[in-house]
């Protein structure tokens, strides 16, 4: 099955110290970071294409454009979901957001590309890596 408009995702996790903006160094508080709220998004729209791809097909984050809505304490459950709101071709745009027990936490937009797996190896030998 393809890659098309509608497809859902989820993600979740528990705050704990290790996805903390203190623990990420991007602040100094004990709460859920952006970088961590982003990685969980991501996640979530991984999880919506993933059973669609073809066998030797991966994909890439390419762009996002996320907002931050209300700090997440370290205990609590955080879960992101993601829909596919747009295919073009190999790049998949989703609509994420996220969530916790007290509501929204994070909303935006994510786009993906879906890469063939050995060419993207090859590319990165190629570049001594």
């Amino acid at each position: 099955m393809p890659v098309r408009v509608g497809l859902k995702g989820e993600s979740a996790v528990i705050v704990d110290q290790s996805n903390t903006a203190s623990a990420l160094g991007t602040g100094a508080l004990p709460a859920l970071s952006t970088s961590a709220l982003v990685q969980l998004m991501e996640r979530a729209a991984v999880n919506a294409v993933r059973r669609h791809l073809e066998e030797n097909e991966e994909t890439l984050g390419a762009a996002i454009d996320v907002r931050h809505l209300a700090p997440t304490p370290v205990g609590r459950r955080v879960r992101a979901e993601a829909t596919v709101t747009a295919v073009d071709g190999r790049r998949i745009t989703f609509a994420v957001a996220a969530f916790d027990s007290a509501g929204p936490v994070g909303e935006g937009t994510h786009q993906r590309v879906i890469v063939d797996r050995d060419q993207f190896i090859w590319k990165l030998a190629a570049k001594g890596i």
